[in-house]
């Protein structure tokens, strides 16, 4: 080859098109292509099947429906919402006829057990309204009131999209129904009856007639705190993301450090566990001064406890998602970011709606930490029911989980390290006898 043709296809740099036809941008292109295209099939896969988890949880809203008491006084009125609402359909909400006698402390046990999680509404006919409405028809009561005859509990901070999206709606529906059949009931009995007084009660209580029966909801724990968003869902990513940023950081940093290669298997260990444990208490100390900055009431419930309360949380939050990528960088590499984005998938699909009305195979969920930690804030912010000795264990389970495989990750990787040393040694050794053979 002479010299012209050598520096024909010898590498220039910043001189060469995309097409351009030699033999350094033909290897230079196949080299780019394989590694580009291979990327992109890669990013393919994780759409089709990471982010299905995700659009699988909410395509079909909802999967299975919401429980729901109904109590009524025993009188006509109340046989008559019941039976609407027992016929209705029940795709969102699953109505159950509850006895009053179950309820000794009468319409506050019924508030009381909607606290509890027990059902996630409660449709109370009250007591003596059937009476009520009778003696308003005999003699006309220009004070009666239908809303006072029907009280629906709801809790809209236990999820405010299950509230809003699914419970509201189906409540105004069928109330809707209630209203104009307990109305045809009564005007069509009105009319059939010649003794009946409709001049006067149209006269004194119109609304005897035309809103014989309405209902009032009381909402028990509103979502009063927007804010709250953010530390339920969204900045549960970001705290996720962040943990990510910090993972890399400490890989980068023993990796530059050469901190891998010179620990022994114990001091990397501590290393790795120690720098972890105190960098994500920091990190969760600032991320709960920021909620706290932007108005977020933490001591609506356990007064200034609650701070403390929601730290320690995020604390363990960030320690058992962080630890997970943490364990894992050592085998995955630079394939680390693929399971980010399914641990962010698997973790926040089971955080937009009660688990209750997702397929059942999501119910995984109740292990999850973004659960979890969901469920804590929203007993710290709102006062839901209590169930932070529960969320607190399954967020330290995945810890521990997460610690173990830490060491047991880096035993692999630190054994087939040294497996390579000795080959790489071995062969050292026998080069200088093969030299002197020959």
């Amino acid at each position: 080859m002479d010299a012209n043709s050598r520096q024909h296809d010898s590498p220039t740099f910043f001189t060469k098109r995309v097409f351009q036809q030699d033999q350094a941008m033909a290897q230079a292109r196949a080299a780019y292509f394989k590694i580009y295209i291979r990327g992109v099939i890669m990013v393919a896969i994780t759409i089709l099947s990471i982010f299905s988890i995700f659009w699988g949880a909410l395509w079909r809203i909802p999967a299975y429906a919401l429980p729901g008491w109904i109590d009524f006084d025993g009188g006509e009125l109340g046989q008559i919402v019941a039976q609407d609402l027992m016929a209705a359909d029940m795709s969102v909400v699953s109505w159950e006829m509850v006895p009053a006698s179950e309820f000794p402390n009468g319409i506050d046990g019924v508030a009381e057990k909607i606290r509890d999680n027990r059902a996630w509404v409660a449709v109370i006919i009250n007591q003596g309204a059937t009476a009520r409405l009778e003696s308003s028809i005999s003699n006309p009561n220009a004070s009666y009131k239908g809303e006072e005859a029907i009280t629906v509990y709801g809790i809209e901070a236990r999820n405010e999209r299950a509230y809003r999206e699914l419970i509201l709606p189906t409540i105004s529906h069928l109330m809707a129904s209630v209203k104009l059949d307990v109305a045809t009931r009564y005007a069509t009995k009105l009319s059939t009856n010649s003794a009946s007084n409709v001049t006067s009660i149209l006269a004194i209580s119109p609304q005897t007639i035309v809103n014989p029966v309405s209902y009032t909801l009381i909402n028990l724990v509103p979502f009063s705190q927007p804010v709250a968003a953010a530390a339920i869902s969204t900045g549960l990513i970001f705290v996720l993301i962040m943990s990510f940023f910090v993972v890399n950081i400490a890989n980068g940093a023993r990796e530059a450090s050469k901190m891998n290669k010179l620990l022994k298997f114990r001091s990397l260990i501590a290393l790795r566990l120690g720098s972890s444990f105190i960098s994500y208490f920091f990190l969760s100390l600032i991320y709960s001064l920021l909620n706290l900055a932007f108005k977020l009431d933490l001591a609506h419930v356990y007064g200034h406890a609650g701070f403390m309360v929601f730290w320690m949380f995020s604390w363990t939050y960030m320690l058992a998602v962080g630890l997970a990528l943490e364990s894992l960088i050592t085998l995955l590499k630079q394939y680390l970011q693929y399971f980010l984005i399914l641990w962010i998938v698997v973790n926040i699909s089971v955080v937009l709606f009660p688990l209750e009305v997702l397929p059942k195979v999501f119910h995984y969920g109740y292990a999850a930490p973004f659960y979890n930690v969901a469920e804590a804030v929203r007993t710290i912010v709102f006062g839901t029911k209590n169930s932070l000795g529960l969320n607190f264990g399954v967020l330290i389970a995945w810890v521990l989980i997460s610690c173990l495989s830490l060491i047991g990750i880096q035993w692999f990787v630190r054994w087939q390290d040294a497996k390579l040393i000795l080959e790489a040694e071995k062969k050292a050794r026998e080069a200088p006898g093969e030299k002197q053979g020959a």
